[in-house]
Parts: structure tokens; sequence; C-alpha cells
């Protein structure tokens, strides 16, 4: 049985870094806006059937709060058009200024003040209102037959469901790079990306036979945002993804990157119900999941992309990024465990500050009245030679 005392203070934190559902509907309509657009008669890409689709944290529901106020929040959007284009007909090069020159009308029909951003795989429109976005947008085009049915046969191996593996291979995409070789050329070397097969592979993972069995009773499965659900894994990864970025916010070249800790949080994820057990598995078996061998963190839906490809690379050595991770992962369980661990209000405040919150004195009073007379104690591992943000209290 979960201690209900604990659950509320881990709820409790992750109630002060999640994003509030308005960021989320308001990506939304903009992401919806933007796809309308595209669509429209006057768009040159509408006869190539854009879809437009939220990747990354908004879509899986992991998002957080930027640490800092001023920080922006990031939204990255896949424009995949469905009909009409290939690698065999078009050069990633010819699709970028396609697509290029219907964002900028967009930008300018919708009075976006700032210039439309080129990065090497994607454009970025920089929102200024009340709340701050800038949207992220990577043309895309469906895979090759080809190589959907190769994938598919790769997957077949594997102990996922029937559906997942259709969804997964259906949802293979290619996506252009500026620094790809044959960029200008018609090729066949375009970037391999499948976000929205991650994020099934991410939902189905995320719901065990519980969790599903009381959504599918209230019938949420399908009619509810992934950031609704509000399930263990989501608010465990939410809860370590904060810790993170605390811990590394003098150094955030060197932290983990958060797809790797959604990765190996939820391949280390066995079906746990509430959410201090999640937490605290995930921690326990994350780095068991990490290969000795390349690909170090391999892509679920992409077995050949490395998501930790940095890692071995000689460029990114003075990072320790290897290093880092493991020494996070110490430094996230003794947090976790000294935070369930507080014996009075004030040393609760103080163990949240661990993950950049602030609770007030009458908050944890009233987390502190809700626990069990022996709360979990605290078990504090310190490593040898510690990184620079490294905090032991």
């Amino acid at each position: 049985m979960p201690d209900i005392g604990n659950e509320e203070i881990l709820k409790a934190i992750v109630a002060a870094v999640e994003l509030p559902d308005s960021a989320y509907e308001k990506a939304k309509d903009r992401y919806e806006d933007l796809g309308e657009w595209l669509g429209l008669p006057s768009s040159d890409m509408s006869k190539y059937s854009p879809h437009t689709l939220p990747q990354g944290s908004f879509r899986i529901g992991t998002a957080i709060r930027p640490l800092l106020d001023k920080e922006e929040y990031d939204l990255d959007i896949t424009c995949r058009f469905e009909t009409g284009l290939m690698m065999g007909n078009i050069s990633q090069a010819d699709l970028r200024s396609m697509v290029k020159k219907d964002i900028e009308a967009y930008r300018r029909e919708r009075g976006i003040q700032a210039p439309l951003d080129e990065k090497h795989r994607c454009f970025r429109l920089e929102y200024q209102d009340h709340l701050s976005f800038h949207m992220d947008i990577v043309p895309s085009i469906p895979d090759s037959p080809e190589s959907r049915v190769l994938l598919e046969k790769a997957f077949s191996q594997r102990a996922y469901s029937a559906s997942l593996i259709q969804n997964v291979s259906s949802m293979a995409s290619r996506i252009t790079d500026d620094r790809c070789p044959d960029y200008k050329t018609i090729s066949s070397s375009w970037l391999s990306s499948n976000p929205e097969g991650y994020a099934r592979w991410f939902e189905e993972q995320m719901l065990s036979q519980r969790l599903l069995k009381s959504f599918q009773e209230r019938a949420q499965v399908d009619a509810l945002p992934s950031y609704k659900r509000k399930a263990p894994l989501q608010r465990a990864i939410q809860i370590l993804k904060r810790h993170r970025d605390w811990m590394f916010k003098d150094m955030p070249d060197s932290k983990p990157i958060s797809i790797i800790i959604t990765t190996l949080a939820t391949q280390a994820y066995n079906g746990e119900d509430d959410l201090e057990s999640t937490l605290f598995a995930v921690i326990a078996g994350m780095e068991r999941h990490v290969s000795q061998t390349k690909p170090r963190v391999p892509n679920p839906v992409n077995p050949e992309e490395d998501f930790a490809d940095k890692w071995d690379d000689p460029n990114y050595a003075p990072l320790r990024l290897e290093e880092n991770f493991k020494k996070w992962l110490l430094q996230a369980k003794a947090d976790c465990n000294r935070i369930l661990g507080s014996t009075n209000p004030q040393d609760l405040r103080k163990s949240a500050g661990n993950f950049s919150v602030t609770l007030r004195e009458s908050e944890a009073e009233r987390l502190m009245k809700g626990r069990s007379p022996n709360p979990t104690p605290s078990i504090v591992i310190i490593p040898k030679d510690p990184p620079k943000p490294w905090m032991v209290l």
C-alpha cells in the first residue's frame, strides 16, 4: 500500500512544476491554426495533405514549466505531408523552400513580429504574448513503403501489441536536415524520424492493466489528451526532469537530455499504480537499460538512432555526459528519499528546494499532517568526485 502522505507530497511537487492546462490548450490552438492555414487552397502545400501534430513532451504529457519565468515554452511540431511527396521526387532543399514560403506567409498574416528562424531541421516561430512560446516546425514526408515493411517485420520480433506495431510502422517519416551532403539533390539519404510512433509506444507502456481498466471505465482512453491522464509514469518523469533542471542550472549543456530520461524511465517502468512506487522503480531501473555497446540508448521505434550518441563523441567529452547522467541518478534518488523522509515542515520545505519548488509554510504543514507516523527514512548516497552541480544538504 502506498503511503498516502508521501503520495500527496510528490503530487504537490508535480503540481508546482507541470504546465497549466491553459498552456496545452494554447499550444493546441496554435498548431491546429497552422495546420488549417497550410490546408487552405491559397497554400502551395495544401495539395500534399499537410498534417500538423505535436511531438515530444507536449505530445506525451510530460512537459514542465521553464526553470526561469523569462524562458519560453518549447513546442515541437511535426508537419507531415501525407500525399504526393516522396524521397524519389523532391529534394530536402526544395521541400524546405516550399514549406518556408507558406510559413512565412502565415507569420505575416498572424502578425508574429519576430522573423522566421531557420534551424538545421526546422523552422522556428517566436510568439510574444502573455504565454511565451516558440514553435519549432519540422517538415516531414512518409517513409518509403519498403522501409515501413522492414520496420514492421523488425517490430514483430518484440513484445509489442499488433496495433502498436502497425501504428509505429505507418507513422515512420523522413525529415530534412541542411547538413546532409545530398541536401540539394533527390536522394534516399533523408534522416529517419518517428515522433508519433514514439508517443504511441510511450502511451502503451505508460498504461498498466489497472490504469487502462480505470481509463476505459471512464471512456477516456481515446478521448482524453495525454496531458490530462496524469498517469504515475508521466508524473515521475516530470519530477525527474525538474530535478535535473535544477541540479544542472549552472551548466545546462552537461545535463541528461529529456528524451534519454523519458526513454529509460519508460523502459524501467513495471506498471506500478502509485507515484511513489513508480518514481523509485524507474530511478532504480533506468541505468540497467543503458547498453554498454552502441547504440547506448536506442530509440525504441528506430533502433538505429542512439539518443546517447554524444556520450562517446570526443567533441562532447568535456561535458562528461555519461558520468553526469549516472551521478544525477544517484542525486535524484537521494533527494527523493530526503523529501519523503522529512520529519517536519521546515525539512520538507528545504527538501522541496532541490526540485526548485517553494512550498508555503501552510502547505508544508498540511502535507506533514497527512504523513504516516514513521515516514520513510532518508537514504543518501554520495558518489566520489562529484561534478560541479552536485548538491549535498
